[in-house]
């Protein structure tokens, strides 16, 4: 069983637990505009600004959820029809993110499941490199996923040769400092090269998160997850998470 499919598993439970499944509660899940998700961070090619991901937004009650998404669908209804999802396709993975990271807001279980915005994804990505450099010292980084932000803090803390960064997005191959590669074809070959993987929580919606764990835990390193696509996921298996500005609006 997947960690996805353990996580409807637990989310079906807490529903229960709480009889929110008796409650006729709507969850709204709209795709945000680039300002609305982030704001106006002072460097422009975060892929939400260029147009190659949106945000999910669900809302629950008074609280939000939020999940990237390179296929973002609008979505309205109650949380039975959320725990129904058929969880094959990007969309519907986007859709069941956001709301159980709202619900999980709503409940005060996760924390940090809306996106920082202006000028915080910036200090987000020096923190990540300064947190990770304090711990680990001069280590080579494996970055999947590219944020540029990140990428480019990780570059100036550990050196060129010492990150590793891979995309699934083509469009992102060969245009930052070092070479991006491929994430269809060398995620694997990134972490059998880097000492600490730090990868995108967007590889839960598109449906790389299980095994790129698998490979991390057989070859014991240590990884984080950034962002707020994967707060609530994170909560419930106590994956290492970084997101120090994420907010629970």
């Amino acid at each position: 069983m997947t960690y996805l499919e353990k996580s409807r598993k637990y989310f079906f439970k807490i529903v229960q637990n709480y009889n929110l499944e008796k409650e006729n509660i709507l969850v709204l899940a709209n795709p945000l505009s680039a300002e609305e998700a982030i704001g106006k961070p002072g460097r422009r090619d975060y892929p939400i600004i260029e147009g190659k991901e949106r945000i999910l937004e669900a809302k629950f009650i008074d609280a939000k959820g939020h999940a990237f998404t390179d296929s973002a669908k609008e979505f309205s209804g109650n949380l039975q029809q959320i725990l129904e999802l058929s969880l094959d396709s990007n969309q519907n993975r986007a859709i069941y993110t956001a709301a159980l990271n709202a619900v999980l807001n709503y409940l005060k279980i996760a924390k940090g499941t809306v996106h920082c915005k202006n000028d915080k994804p910036e200090k987000c990505a020096k923190d990540i490199s300064k947190n990770l450099f304090e711990k680990y010292g001069k280590i080579k980084v494996g970055l999947i996923g590219l944020n540029p932000a990140i990428a480019d803090e990780l570059i100036d803390t550990f050196g060129e040769k010492n990150v590793m960064i891979t995309d699934l997005n083509k469009d992102n191959l060969n245009k930052k400092r070092i070479k991006i590669l491929d994430g269809h074809k060398f995620n694997q070959y990134l972490i059998e090269s880097v000492d600490v993987v730090v990868m995108t929580g967007t590889i839960i919606v598109n449906d790389s998160f299980e095994c790129l764990l698998k490979k991390i835990i057989s070859l014991k390193k240590d990884y984080y997850v950034f962002g707020v696509t994967a707060a609530g996921m994170c909560n419930i298996f106590n994956f290492n998470r970084l997101c120090p500005y994420g907010t629970i609006e």
